[in-house]
């Protein structure tokens, strides 16, 4: 039977763990032998495929490894694998420095990490001082596909195609550092067009992949499965919506989510997150007002139910700019409420589009 919001609203945050990028070393993980110590290296055993599949599963890969730069990203290109990597730490920085790098740059949290490389006291390090980054000796390399945390249970379009997504992600952030103007000039040039339609079936894949992936702008942190978000998708008394992002640069795929529960006077947002890649966009603060559009058309109050963590202030924040008060708390969650007297218009800069 399925279960509602209602009668699970406390055990909807559950503790499914989800590698979003495995960091590799290079010596003696990805190649056999020592770049600057040893005539040749050697690519280890099955070390392409493994490094295909992963990235066909969505799953990001970067390097954090101590040598030289120019001579290890040279190798990499030698051996066809430069392009599978984004962000690399190869310089002779701890590996911690390495990682807390790399997670500060993707902008996801250490338990999403896992950490691959050859020499004990470099995993013990990393596991002495960030014991939420999942520590794998190379040794065991031949075992990582098999591995449940590398293993989503959809492969959907999106993460088919995330790494090219990324890649156009560093492309913006370089034309963003090279231009003058104002935050709202530059975001001008990106033609972005923005828009959100009700879930449908195909969609539900990557909404569900939505729910375990994003933490950090998830108010709830619910996650929910294919066959609870189909339900709600059916629902007369919920509402399941879904936002697609693309500019100039290429596609962001879905990256938002919203559910809603629809009372006769009263609407709830039970969920709302937004990809972290999408943090500096202002689509979000777009999302929001739209919702509290539908809901003053509708004549009906708007809630939305806040559950804080250590992670998703950012959400709370949102909330508070967009005119949300906080009226009562409830145990671990908040209820905050919007009188739905000041609703921004969509910046001009954006090509807003909705799909009912």
């Amino acid at each position: 039977m399925i279960s509602t919001p209602e009668q699970d609203v406390n055990s909807k945050q559950k503790d499914k763990k989800v590698i979003k990028c495995v960091v590799w070393d290079l010596d003696n993980t990805i190649w056999h032998g020592v770049l600057l110590e040893d005539e040749k290296v050697y690519l280890e055993k099955n070390i392409v495929d493994i490094i295909h599949t992963l990235d066909s599963r969505g799953i990001i890969q970067s390097i954090a490894s101590k040598n030289e730069h120019a001579i290890a990203i040279g190798k990499l290109e030698e051996f066809g694998l430069r392009e599978y990597f984004l962000y690399p730490q190869i310089n002779w920085n701890s590996k911690v420095a390495s990682l807390k790098e790399i997670a500060n740059i993707l902008n996801i949290g250490m338990d999403a990490i896992a950490f691959i490389d050859d020499q004990l006291f470099e995993l013990e390090e990393v596991k002495f001082s960030l014991p939420e980054i999942l520590c794998i000796n190379a040794d065991k390399i031949g075992n990582i596909l098999d591995m449940p945390v590398m293993n989503p249970r959809f492969i959907t379009e999106d993460s088919q195609i995330r790494r090219l997504m990324y890649i156009s992600d560093i492309e913006r952030q370089n034309a963003e550092k090279e231009f003058v103007g104002t935050a709202d000039e530059f975001l001008a040039t990106l033609n972005m067009n923005f828009t959100i339609s009700s879930a449908k079936e195909e969609d539900l894949q990557r909404a569900e992949e939505l729910t375990l992936r994003t933490n950090q702008l998830n108010t709830t942190g619910y996650t929910y499965s294919y066959d609870e978000l189909n339900h709600f998708r059916q629902s007369d008394n919920h509402k399941l919506l879904i936002a697609t992002l693309e500019d100039k640069y290429g596609s962001y795929g879905k990256i938002g989510l919203v559910l809603i529960e629809c009372q006769p006077n009263l609407w709830t947002i039970k969920l709302l997150l937004m990809s972290c890649r999408v943090m500096s966009r202002g689509v979000g603060t777009i999302m929001m007002n739209h919702i509290m559009s539908m809901a003053k058309s509708n004549n009906v109050r708007l809630v939305a139910e806040f559950v804080p963590n250590d992670r998703n202030r950012m959400m709370y924040i949102s909330y508070k700019f967009a005119g949300f008060k906080e009226p009562a708390n409830n145990n671990d969650s908040v209820i905050l409420e919007n009188d739905l007297s000041r609703i921004q218009p969509v910046p001009s800069y954006v090509k807003f589009q909705v799909i009912t």
